[in-house]
């Protein structure tokens, strides 16, 4: 290819290159971009492999003009490609806070083989600063690849640490006070760094801070959880590649998540989602962010419990004429079981045995009064002798499907078979029910939430845990297969001798 990606991002020091390399004359770093004093310069030198390929160039310039006091700033600017002009004495808005993008199309015959030079110059005549925040330079049909590599540069350092303060809300005349450290990490393998940020702890506390483009600073408020509101700001102080930053809180502290996205009326495989909030208070329960590309995502975490896996279900009478058996209890459907009694049995053996903290029963479709309202569920290690686990009388159905949970009291122990033991129902001839499931031990937490990428719907967003392995345990792990390869090869080693001592013996005879 005859032109690679090539940025200048002022926004960190020392500035962020690519293909490029950059000579400074009246010009100083200013925290998140270039200041220009007049006639001061930036020359950018790139390389062109081929220019035959390049007809045309896309150059783009994102700049502002500081305030002179309550007036709109003035300082011109030109541009040029190998000391020809591309742009002169051209005036970039002044006296907002956003930079602007300014676009140029550069002819390709300017450039050449080997190494450009791009000019950046604020007029003699100027009053006030050029501030200048970054140049990207691409071929006229890849437009914008340059910038879509520079923010994938930037948010490669994703671990962000703050020294933070607080001050009373609406007091102004207030000194700032130290606050904890403010830790986060939000990747969701999109190579955007996040712009604002919320989270909500499980205390109450609520938390709603944004960032300078370059995350250098942010500005927020919070509310304790005794209900006082502060402002709340922060200055970066440490910034890292993941994992690093990570070992600095607890291993629970980090989330790491399997994602699914719901569109086209299913759930389809998306993303990692990994997050990080530690701001020396209590773990958070909710967070939302947008990121620089105009991308959001709302998050609720939750606990997740594991299911057990139930094999074989025998009922005392089920009504097999309409298919209304006892295996449709353990399907997702909406297909159910139906007895021809008040009383009831349901037997269920399970894949093994499992430690159940709740039971999941789901109404049917129709006649309330045949849903179960006394019933005890015992368990049995062989199907013989059984033990009660959990009781309930008076137990109702708001509704028509509805699920119902139901968590067992006291030390729960593991069983293989579990029998459900309904003794009255709402007054019907018939007991019914359309599932049965049974839930073991939390294996983690999960999330509900929602994802809006920049200028489409809202989808639904969920996510399951990752499967735990601390950092720390992976050298310990590469030393066991180390180990266990190198027995296995000392194994082979000894097996060759042998078969070549028994193949020689066979030679002589």
């Amino acid at each position: 290819m005859g032109f690679e990606a090539t940025y200048a991002d002022f926004s960190a020091d020392p500035a962020r290159l690519a293909n490029a390399d950059v000579r400074l004359h009246g010009a100083r770093f200013a925290g998140s971009h270039l200041a220009l004093s007049a006639g001061g310069t930036v020359t950018l030198r790139f390389e062109v492999a081929d220019p035959e390929d390049v007809p045309q160039v896309t150059l783009t310039v994102t700049a502002l003009v500081s305030k002179a006091g309550g007036s709109l700033g003035y300082a011109p600017m030109d541009v040029f490609v190998q000391g020809e002009p591309v742009a002169e004495n051209l005036t970039v808005p002044g006296g907002g806070d956003l930079p602007q993008d300014n676009v140029f199309a550069v002819p390709g015959h300017l450039l050449k083989p080997g190494v450009n030079t791009l000019e950046i110059r604020s007029s003699a005549e100027a009053r006030t600063m050029l501030w200048l925040y970054r140049v990207t330079l691409d071929p006229v049909w890849e437009r914008g690849r340059s910038e879509r590599a520079r923010t994938a540069e930037a948010a490669r350092d994703s671990v962000f640490a703050y020294r933070t303060e607080v001050r009373p809300a609406h007091s102004s005349s207030a000194h700032w006070q130290p606050a904890p450290r403010l830790l986060f990490h939000v990747d969701r393998g999109e190579h955007a760094l996040p712009a604002q940020l919320g989270w909500r702890g499980t205390d109450g506390a609520e938390t709603a801070i944004s960032f300078q483009l370059n995350m250098s600073d942010f500005h927020g408020c919070r509310r304790d959880a005794d209900g006082v509101v502060h402002e709340y700001r922060g200055r970066v102080t440490g910034r890292w590649a993941y994992p690093e930053g990570v070992d600095q809180v607890p291993a629970e502290s980090l989330h790491r998540f399997h994602t699914e996205e719901g569109w086209g009326g299913g759930w389809h495989r998306s993303h990692e989602l990994r997050l990080l909030v530690d701001d020396g208070g209590a773990a958070p329960e909710r967070m939302t962010w947008r990121d620089q590309r105009g991308n959001s995502g709302v998050v609720v975490l939750h606990t997740l419990e594991e299911e057990a896996e139930v094999t074989d279900v025998e009922a005392s009478d089920e009504y097999a004429e309409a298919g209304e058996i006892a295996h449709n209890l353990l399907d997702d459907s909406r297909d159910k079981w139906l007895a021809g009694d008040d009383t009831a049995l349901l037997d269920f053996t399970l894949a093994r045995p499992a430690t159940v903290t709740s039971y999941v029963l789901v109404s049917a479709n129709d006649f309330p009064d045949r849903d179960p309202q006394d019933w005890t569920l015992h368990g049995s290690d062989d199907g013989h002798t059984w033990t009660p686990l959990d009781s309930r009388t008076g137990e109702t159905f708001d509704r028509r499907y509805q699920a119902r949970e139901f968590t067992l009291r006291g030390t729960p122990k593991a069983h293989r078979h579990l029998r459900l033991e309904i003794t009255r129902n709402g007054g019907a001839h018939e007991i019914q029910l359309a599932q049965v499931r049974f839930l073991e031990r939390p294996v983690g937490q999960g999330f509900t939430g929602y994802y809006q990428r920049h200028d489409e719907g809202p989808i639904g967003y969920r996510g399951t845990p990752v499967a735990a392995h601390s950092l720390t345990d992976l050298p310990v792990a590469a030393s066991r297969v180390a180990t266990d390869l190198e027995t296995a090869a000392t194994s082979l080693a000894e097996t060759a001798r042998t078969l070549a001592t028994l193949a020689a013996q066979l030679r002589t005879r």
